[in-house]
């Protein structure tokens, strides 16, 4: 199987869906890992929205990447800027490859109502699915 870390800056809702659709999208092809430089607890819109989409990631856990530090990845996945700018030297090993997804948290923050605040978690997971259907084909065109 190939071993995928899809890293960001918390671990917090981004990368834990990505996480969790490829557990759900791509069992027996991908191994999927999660992690953060600076971890966060697990966002409660991002468990409900995957919820909502038949994902349950209420087992997965924020976790620092230095957690992970003896896995030998195929690929990591930086799903947001800052943790592609940094991105822990050691995982060098691995093929790096950045693709952004607007952050759920932060467009939420301006929501007036929860359902809009909602529907910015919903969007990106729904682009973030859509980009782990492709996988692990896709990380080789990049």
């Amino acid at each position: 199987m190939v071993k995928i870390l899809f890293l960001c800056t918390g671990n917090s809702c981004r990368s834990q869906m990505a996480e969790g659709w490829a557990r759900h999208l791509k069992r027996g092809v991908i191994e999927p890992y999660s992690a953060g430089i600076e971890p966060r607890r697990l966002d409660r819109r991002a468990l409900s929205v995957m919820a909502e989409a038949g994902v349950d990631i209420s087992a997965q856990r924020s976790k620092h990447v230095d957690e992970l530090r003896d896995v030998a990845f195929d690929y990591v996945v930086t799903v947001c800027g800052h943790a592609h700018e940094n991105c822990p030297a050691y995982l060098g090993k691995s093929k790096v490859v950045h693709v952004g997804f607007d952050d759920p948290p932060q467009l939420a923050a301006t929501a007036r109502t929860e359902d809009e605040a909602l529907a910015h978690y919903r969007r990106v997971r729904d682009e973030i699915r859509a980009f782990v259907e492709t996988l692990p084909d896709a990380l080789d065109e990049r």
